[in-house]
């Protein structure tokens, strides 16, 4: 039962933007920039970035949107994005994306644990500082993302094949225009 009153059926975080529609705007322009640019790391690995770093931080609906995302993104890959959530370092991704995850990882544990050192091996494995700065920020955003849905103890959905359609609409169009259907025509 969600800690204050928000339109019931709507999962995670979109029950807590009907109840603030003010912050729908920012929250998911912040995400459109940083999962969908396609300058850099891919969108697929963005939103693996993501899905992981809800992941380490148990969020149900982050981890399992964000990874339906992903798994959309590349191919309808969903085993790829369990064996990332499981152990990065032994799914079947590049070098490069693994030392990004090592500091997606650090970041979620706190901003001061990332070093020198895993970002010299980033770079060292092809990463630009582009990548590099935005895994950090999407580390970040989605600790606050995680926090925010779980902080407010937003009700989430068990059913797979919701994630999985709403993850191809997603990485079809985007999070502003999926929320924006959404607004018109809520689907629980």
């Amino acid at each position: 039962m969600p800690h204050i009153r928000v339109p019931e059926n709507l999962p995670g975080i979109r029950g807590l933007m009907a109840f603030r529609p003010e912050v729908v705007g920012p929250l998911n322009a912040l995400v459109d920039v940083l999962l969908r640019t396609r300058e850099g790391i891919s969108p697929g690995e963005r939103e693996l970035i993501a899905a992981y770093v809800s992941s380490l931080n148990d969020c149900y609906y982050c981890q399992t949107t964000h990874g339906a995302v992903a798994a959309a993104h590349l191919g309808a890959n969903a085993d790829l994005v369990q064996s990332v959530k499981r152990d990065y370092k032994l799914a079947p991704i590049s070098e490069k994306l693994k030392a990004l995850l090592a500091i997606a990882a650090l970041v979620q544990k706190g901003g001061k644990s990332v070093t020198a050192g895993a970002v010299k091996r980033a770079r060292s494995k092809g990463a630009t500082d582009l990548e590099i700065h935005d895994t950090v920020l999407i580390a970040a955003a989605f600790c606050m993302y995680n926090r925010y849905v779980d902080g407010l103890d937003t009700w989430t959905h068990r059913d797979a094949e919701l994630y999985r359609s709403r993850g191809a609409h997603v990485a079809r169009v985007g999070y502003t225009s999926a929320n924006q259907e959404l607004a018109k025509a809520p689907v629980p």
